[in-house]
């Protein structure tokens, strides 16, 4: 029988209990207010009829109308004749009366009628006080069994509410006791209640559960072992190259890519201090240079600038060549006890090996300035063609002529802004960015920007507020390329912000930098993607949900500044509109 349906019946009887009790109650109120309704009805109402006839026996004399009182009340208690003996009074009462009718004057008649009368209302009387003893006798009755069977219910009830709980309390203590001992690696803990119910299927499960714990404790060893050496297999297969060290910096293990990229065979590297080995070997200063800080990283840590590292690989056939890596320190954590209280355990440095890709990069770097070059010449000739079409000495063009060739002027001109970014890219990519330092006055690069855009800007009835104090230091960078970075601002600008508005350029000192802020007033650049606004081919959506450009200008311009020694970002927190910034360091010669 399952807990739930014990649970039901134990509430039925419960019920059955309550239910009995209340009609055992019910039918003694029951007998109880037949016996008052006896009384009120058999003899009250008798008493009162024979007080009415007395009344009307003694006001004959008087009132002519008595006797007719006398008779119809009369009537009245021959219809309610109950009692023994009182029908014999009520036949000589009405015999009575009819020889008073005739003759009035009869004293013996009335004098029996009185007489008569006195007997009827003692036997009613006397009904009265035996019925009374009746009802009484009825009560406590019904007062004594009551009690006897809201005893019995009372110590019933009392047991199953004692019983009954701790029927379902105490497997779950059985439960819990077991639980603990499980928690306490005691794994031979059984639980031995056993019943048909949900209670006896929990007890077997959590046996059969404690078996098996018992018999992998007992096994674990053996399948810890086995399960090392599939792991050092697999670590002795992989690709990539991995060393494994203790949280003393004791080297445990490395893999045969590890070893040959160290130039030190295995068995001479398992179980020396990494500090040691790292003092007569490049590679593994290299490594273990961020662990020499006492800390441990919950995050891989990756090499500094690139993230790449250019190590020269023998190769497992003896074709060696240089080869590009990454490296990802992930310090190992161990909770001995089970208790959740993680331990330093070690590291684990990967190498991983990604000349494929970087060569594959470098083809499309490659493959994108060469395609970005020969286009030029190209685009350039198409430009030069425009030109001499616009030379009203080759011949004059009507209005609808001129329109189409102002569209592929612009087209042409796009794309000429397009191949010169994939230029700027490929060198960015290819790390081959030629800079030529010197000392520039920002005044000059903001002057060279805005009147870049000028013409752009008067299209849209836009106007540049320049703010460039006239002392401002001179900064160190190219001026071809920070000047490049401000038009791209101010490109940008132009395009997002409406017609008839202002665009500010504002140019101030900030600690060893000149800090150069180009501010629209356009729709901004929504929360989620500031993060992304300066990643390669990334555009984020206008206000009609299209995208323009094509998602390097702010790429290359992050480039260009850091390759210059300089920051470039985006303000946050603004109403409306979107604030772009670099800084550039100021001149050291100043």
């Amino acid at each position: 029988m399952t807990i739930k349906a014990k649970l039901s019946l134990g509430l039925a009887f419960m019920f059955v209990i309550i239910l009995g009790l209340g009609g055992l109650g019910t039918y003694y109120l029951n007998e109880l207010a037949n016996d008052s309704q006896a009384i009120l009805k058999d003899n009250y109402i008798s008493l009162q009829y024979v007080s009415d006839m007395q009344k009307a026996l003694l006001d004959r004399v008087a009132d002519s109308d008595a006797l007719h009182r006398f008779e119809i009340t009369l009537r009245k208690q021959e219809a309610n004749v109950t009692e023994e003996g009182e029908q014999g009074i009520t036949d000589a009462l009405r015999r009575d009366f009819n020889r008073l009718a005739t003759v009035p004057n009869d004293t013996m008649a009335l004098r029996r009628l009185e007489v008569n009368l006195l007997q009827l209302d003692d036997i009613n009387r006397q009904a009265m006080f035996r019925k009374n003893g009746t009802a009484k006798q009825t009560a406590t009755d019904a007062l004594l069994l009551l009690a006897v069977v809201g005893t019995v219910c009372f110590l019933i009830a009392f047991s199953f509410v004692i019983n009954f709980p701790s029927y379902i309390a105490r497997p779950i203590r059985e439960l819990t006791r077991g639980i603990r001992q499980i928690t306490s690696r005691n794994f031979e803990e059984r639980l031995h209640f056993r019943s048909s119910d949900e209670f006896g299927e929990l007890a077997r499960s959590f046996n059969s559960m404690a078996q098996k714990l018992d018999e992998y404790e007992h096994s674990n060893l053996a399948k810890l072992l086995f399960e090392k050496k599939r792991i050092d297999t697999l670590i002795q297969l992989m690709n990539d190259g991995i060393i494994g060290l203790d949280e003393h910096k004791k080297i445990l293990f490395t893999n045969p890519v590890a070893s040959r990229l160290l130039g030190i065979d295995a068995d001479k590297l398992i179980g020396r201090y990494a500090p040691d080995v790292a003092s007569v070997n490049d590679l593994m200063r290299t490594l273990i240079q961020d662990l020499m800080a006492e800390h441990w990283p919950e995050e891989p840590i990756r090499p500094n600038g690139n993230g790449l590292l250019k190590i020269y690989d023998p190769g497992a056939d003896g074709k060696g060549k240089e080869s590009f890596f990454t490296k990802q320190i992930h310090a190992v954590t161990v909770a001995p006890t089970g208790d959740g209280d993680y331990r330093p355990a070690g590291w684990v440095i990967v190498l991983e090996n990604i000349t494929s890709f970087k060569e594959l990069d470098q083809a499309k770097t490659n493959f994108i300035a060469t395609v970005s070059h020969e286009l030029k010449t190209p685009i350039s000739s198409i430009k030069l063609s425009l030109k001499l079409l616009d030379d009203d000495r080759i011949g004059q063009l009507n209005t609808e002529q001129k329109q189409l060739i102002g569209h592929v002027r612009d087209d042409a001109e796009r794309l000429l802004n397009i191949t010169g970014e994939l230029v700027n890219m490929a060198q960015v990519e290819s790390g081959q960015i030629q800079l030529k330092i010197e000392n520039v006055a920002p005044s000059d690069i903001v002057r060279y920007a805005t009147n870049a855009l000028q013409v752009s800007a008067n299209q849209k009835h836009i106007r540049f507020e320049v703010n460039a104090p006239v002392d401002l230091p001179t900064v160190k960078a190219d001026p071809d390329k920070a000047s490049w970075v401000l038009v791209n601002f101010l490109s940008n600008a132009v395009r997002h912000s409406p017609e008839d508005s202002p665009i500010d350029v504002s140019v101030r000192p900030i600690g060893n930098q000149v800090e150069f802020v180009v501010r629209d007033y356009g729709a901004g650049i929504r929360a989620e993607h500031r993060d992304r606004i300066f990643d390669r081919y990334f555009r984020a959506p206008g206000t009609n949900g299209q995208s323009s450009g094509t998602g390097l200008g702010l790429a290359i311009s992050k480039e260009f500044i850091e390759s210059m020694g300089g920051e470039i970002g985006l303000l946050p927190n603004l109403a409306n509109g979107a604030a772009f910034y670099f800084r550039l360091p100021i001149s050291i010669s100043q």
